[in-house]
């Protein structure tokens, strides 16, 4: 059994690591949340991982549910249409 969590604490963390660096080396914001949701995500499998499953529900809650909701909402009442035509009068 100490195998498997082993693995799983590997192949989370390289998730949460990955994605991690997604958040900062990717040039568009809105891709830059959604791997910030994944890192999210992944940070509270990591606390089920250690018997956290509080923390974990208020890591979702609180941060998934909450802060990336707010980015996402920002994201996409800032973004530019690209399509937008100057009319002259």
């Amino acid at each position: 059994m100490a195998l498997a969590e082993l693995v799983a604490f590997a192949l989370f963390a390289i998730v949460t690591v990955a994605s991690s660096v997604g958040v900062v080396l990717v040039e568009d914001v809105w891709h830059s949340a959604l791997f910030l949701g994944v890192a999210l995500l992944s940070v509270a499998v990591h606390y089920v991982m250690q018997q956290a499953e509080f923390l974990a529900a208020m890591q979702i809650l609180v941060y998934v549910g909450g802060v990336l909701i707010l980015i996402t909402f920002a994201v996409m009442l800032v973004r530019e249409d690209d399509n937008t035509e100057v009319v002259e009068a």
